[in-house]
């Protein structure tokens, strides 16, 4: 069975110089050291982008490298009715002309509905298909305060769906590497 690790991290992130290098060393000391072949991304965040830019470029290394997208309901059609904006988007960060089939290998469709749950659940999903996880999980970080409705004004603090998911993955027993806490002993 080939070896998995997923990604999960914070929506918006400011990642410095020396956290980018600890997390390209990581993603290719999976694949050169633990033999990780296959590697999970949700959306919703920057920290899967970046993932999935560092990953496509280390394909071009390890062409046997295996990307896989898991789509809540909602993210399906968002990807066929963004798809040209993300080719524009892929083709100038790769200085190439990229088609959306070759960002990932796979998309995993698994929820039939659409939901702010869908996410917390499609993370645990991508959580127990893997070997290891990847997060950029700050203990400090706070989502921005939401609305309870359009209608209401009052405020509300929401959890942050990668805590959730960090805690899962620590209930899991899965093998953990945070970028946020690797970078600061490193």
């Amino acid at each position: 069975m080939s070896k998995r690790c997923c990604f999960i991290g914070h929506r918006t992130i400011n990642m410095s110089i020396k956290e980018l290098e600890v997390l390209q060393k990581a993603i290719e000391s999976l694949i050169i050291n633990e033999q990780v072949t296959i590697f999970l991304f949700g959306s919703k965040s920057e920290f899967n982008d970046i993932c999935l830019n560092i990953v496509s470029k280390l394909k071009e290394k390890y062409p046997f490298i295996k990307r896989v997208f898991y789509a809540c309901r909602s993210e399906s059609c968002i990807l066929e009715n963004e798809k040209e904006k993300w080719q524009k988007i892929y083709s100038r960060y790769f200085n190439k002309e990229i088609k959306l089939e070759n960002i990932v290998d796979e998309i995993i469709q698994f929820r039939n509905i659409s939901s702010k749950a869908s996410y917390v659940e499609r993370n645990y999903t991508m959580i127990a298909d893997s070997h290891y996880c990847m997060f950029y999980y700050n203990e400090n970080y706070k989502p921005p305060l939401r609305k309870h409705s359009k209608h209401n004004l009052c405020f509300y603090q929401p959890k942050s769906k990668t805590a959730l998911a960090y805690k899962q993955a620590l209930t899991k027993r899965k093998v953990i590497i945070n970028i946020a806490k690797e970078s600061k002993t490193n």
